[in-house]
């Protein structure tokens, strides 16, 4: 089974009063890139929530986002008394001098840098198990997501290996024949230019043996045909992360059938070669969404 990279999970819960929201999305990407955006609660818990992203989603262009609503009572404050006591003395001692009322001193200090600030609150170790069980069903909705993505991307591949073959076939049926075709070229090229009877046939068996030696592609059609089943064969296997290793078998198949086209001299095979090509062009494109 294929697993695309394309993919999106949803998950939501309330925790005591926390309302957790966890959208997860995944597209291409060569390699595995996140951007991850999620409240100050979760900060000291962002080494684990990357851990388990990346050991869930493997490859792609991922966004996570988490979002948070609080209800209940009001968040409490602190209020640093020695930063405020620091900051009273000079202030104090500046509106002395400058004869100025020392009424209102103690709002002023309160808005002064790090004299009040939100008390820190974090999740219990209770909050973050279910915290992160509802993430692993964001991923795991995402994986669903991918998974079905992924069947039809494997049709589709199957389909076009299965016409690679079949013009392979064709190829096979048309290459004995250009032994006959080579032969019959030389031969009125030989005849139109030199006469029939003023050149040696036993040469002419060398040159072409030559020559046939020379464009010969049964090497390129088996090698190739071994390609197409190891590339069904990688298919079948359970692993989830296989887009890299088809993309390197195709490269393979590719080269094989390039090399065919090079060879063929034939106007008919170089036919098939233009249809194989096509085949895996479609072929390379399914593959960029492959995990």
């Amino acid at each position: 089974m294929l697993y695309s990279m394309t993919g999106y999970g949803r998950a939501e819960q309330t925790i005591n009063d926390k309302f957790f929201l966890v959208e997860v999305r995944s597209l291409n990407g060569k390699q595995y890139d996140i951007r991850l955006n999620m409240p100050a609660l979760l900060k000291p818990f962002e080494i684990d929530i990357r851990s388990m992203l990346n050991e869930g989603l493997l490859r792609g262009s991922i966004e996570c986002t988490i979002s948070l609503k609080q209800n209940g009572s009001s968040k409490s404050v602190s209020i640093n008394t020695d930063m405020l006591k620091a900051y009273y003395a000079p202030v104090a001692e500046l509106a002395k001098e400058l004869n100025l009322s020392t009424d209102n001193i103690l709002s002023t200090l309160l808005k002064l840098p790090d004299v009040v600030s939100a008390s820190t609150e974090v999740l219990s170790d209770e909050e973050w198990a279910q915290f992160k069980q509802l993430l692993q069903t964001a991923i795991n909705l995402l994986n669903k997501h991918r998974r079905e993505e992924g069947r039809f991307t494997e049709e589709d591949l199957i389909t076009r290996i299965n016409n690679i073959e079949q013009h392979q076939a064709v190829i096979a049926t048309l290459a004995p024949q250009r032994r006959t075709k080579m032969k019959e070229g030389l031969q009125k090229v030989l005849e139109d230019n030199v006469g029939k009877e003023n050149y040696d046939p036993n040469r002419l068996e060398q040159e072409l043996i030559y020559y046939i030696e020379k464009i010969d592609i049964t090497e390129e059609q088996v090698r190739l045909k071994n390609h197409l089943d190891y590339f069904r064969a990688i298919l079948a296997e359970p692993e989830i992360g296989k887009g890299k290793k088809l993309s390197f078998i195709i490269q393979e198949i590719g080269r094989e059938i390039n090399t065919t086209g090079s060879k063929a001299y034939d106007a008919s095979i170089q036919k098939s070669v233009v249809l194989m090509k096509d085949e895996l062009e479609k072929a390379k494109e399914q593959i960029l969404n492959i995990l």
